[in-house]
């Protein structure tokens, strides 16, 4: 059970530091995805279903653009079970209400994130 909740917390800090932060071509996001997720996870959204890290990172890459301004933040602490974990999240502006919510439900394996489903409260405007 250790290593899932030190699993978790470390996979919680994607969202939030790791993956939408980092712009290209510092290449900080593409290290911190390596770091967090396996060679073959996969990212179901409500836009589809993306496989593999550089499929995230473009993934991650056109979300940033959209909203370079935004800022993610826990709502709570993450939770985890077994090789599984939650976090939900807001995003908007630093210092503002967020201007969407979610939930993210990660499935770790081998200590890194395989499977990251995401649950939206509402789109962003």
């Amino acid at each position: 059970m250790k290593k899932s909740a030190n699993a978790l917390t470390f996979a919680g800090r994607a969202r939030a530091v790791g993956v939408t932060k980092y712009k290209p071509p510092s290449g900080r996001r593409q290290s911190a995805i390596d770091d967090l997720y396996t060679e073959d996870c996969v990212l179901h959204m409500p836009p589809g279903t993306f496989v593999g890290r550089e499929a995230l990172d473009k993934f991650a890459g056109d979300l940033r653009a959209t909203h370079p301004q935004f800022a993610y933040a826990p709502h709570g602490e993450p939770q985890a079970l077994h090789d599984a974990g939650r976090l939900a999240w807001g995003s908007g502006p630093r210092g503002e209400t967020p201007d969407y919510t979610g939930l993210d439900v990660i499935i770790v394996r081998d200590g890194k994130i395989a499977t990251l489903y995401v649950f939206l409260d509402s789109m962003p405007s």
